[in-house]
């Protein structure tokens, strides 16, 4: 829908990007279109700014997008949506400001009913997108935990007089503040990062642990030249040695937490060993969240215990995510045309160009589409293009 409302826009009122912000689909509250270097970096937070903006009555002319601040134009709906026009440009016709009104209305409207509606398919979008958000926050949380634990220790410390406890609790929390406000782990979920310069980050995330309590924490560095980690792999695994590494301090007895990180090129391979009394079960609760965010990215966990020797957590996470769109196809039972037309509309074709492409003729087309729908599930070409997408289904 926002590539379609972008290109119908900007014939009459050219812009850079455009995004849509709503509360209505809570799987994807934000949809954007136009030029990448912005549409890829606007954050949830900056729409919602906007919005609270024109709840209030305003209608602000510049805005932050994106990390920096732009030039905007900002149209509310009856349904509580917003739509951002950024970097907009002389209009094209005199009518310009009432037709995108009136285009935006509609959009609007439509935003309404197709929550309304609620398709299988939307459903099963909105479900993957609202689970990868809640991971995120998961992940937030785990960060902020750590934060709180080392403020903790720090003013716990008797090895710290009240002014120094104060000053080192004082610079941790602005050093929090300012991490949380920048958003740094939720940067990296689409990037790379060097395996050892994520090791590097996990280290500076645990070394409070060891500075300002009895833990003491050794890290056994992973190979320096090893192959470069996919975002959500270097946070899912800071994450989980995070939340592990107190998980196992919190035990009676336990001096000492080892950490290791290696990747044999194919998997990121972690291991946390503690030398406590050796009863940690992958039964815990906690335990079995980090199972499960493990599980999330294609990995495993388990857990291993030796009475008076202490527990092991040992975690593998695949580097590659998993080819899932020979299995779906399969699960389709498409006939091989038909795979050959979902890919084409999957890329955004009409159905005179797959039929060009092809070498079939528009009905010939139209009858593939329909039996595509029905096999699918869906009711519309943007469904099954989204489902597709999904399973990474491209020409």
């Amino acid at each position: 829908m926002a590539a379609r409302l972008h290109a119908v826009i900007d014939e009459v009122l050219p812009h850079r990007a455009l995004a849509i912000f709503t509360e209505l689909c809570t799987g994807r509250p934000q949809k954007k279109a136009g030029d990448p270097a912005i549409t890829q970096r606007i954050t949830i937070s900056e729409l919602d700014a906007v919005r609270r903006q024109v709840a209030d009555g305003q209608r602000p002319s510049r805005a932050v997008i994106a990390g920096v601040e732009h030039p905007v134009l900002v149209y509310g709906a009856d349904t509580g949506a917003i739509l951002v026009l950024c970097d907009p440009q002389e209009p094209a016709r005199a009518d310009a400001e009432t037709y995108v009104r009136a285009v935006w209305k509609i959009a609007a409207t439509r935003i309404r009913q197709q929550v309304s509606e609620a398709r299988p398919d939307y459903l099963r979008e909105s479900r993957a997108v609202s689970s990868e958000r809640l991971q995120v926050t998961a992940e937030l949380t785990d960060r902020h935990v750590t934060d709180l634990e080392s403020l903790l220790a720090a003013l716990r410390s008797r090895e710290l007089d009240d002014k120094r406890a104060r000053a080192l609790a004082t610079d941790m929390a602005t050093s929090a503040v300012v991490r949380t406000k920048t958003g740094s782990d939720l940067v990296v979920s689409l990037a790379e990062e060097a395996v050892s310069q994520a090791f590097e980050q996990l280290k500076n995330d645990l070394r409070p642990l060891s500075r300002y309590g009895t833990l003491g924490v050794q890290f056994v560095e992973p190979p320096a030249d090893g192959r470069a980690l996919p975002g959500e792999v270097a946070h899912a695994a800071r994450a989980i040695v995070r939340a592990s590494a107190l998980l196992m301090g919190d035990q009676d007895d336990v001096t000492r937490i080892r950490i290791q990180w290696n990747c044999d090129g194919t998997n990121l391979l972690v291991s946390i060993r503690d030398d406590g009394p050796g009863h940690l079960s992958r039964g815990l609760p906690a335990l079995r969240q980090l199972s499960a965010r493990a599980a999330a990215l294609g990995g495993h966990l388990t857990v291993n215990g030796v009475e008076s020797w202490g527990s092991e957590i040992d975690v593998r996470l695949p580097l590659d995510p998993p080819d899932t769109s020979d299995q779906a196809v399969q699960s389709w039972n498409l006939a091989p045309r038909e795979v050959e037309v979902l890919r084409l509309l999957a890329d955004g074709r009409r159905n005179r160009q797959i039929a060009t492409e092809l070498g079939i003729s528009e009905n010939t087309v139209k009858f593939h589409t329909s039996q595509v729908y029905r096999k699918l599930g869906v009711t519309s070409r943007a469904a099954a293009a989204s489902l597709a997408a999904d399973v990474g289904l491209r020409s």
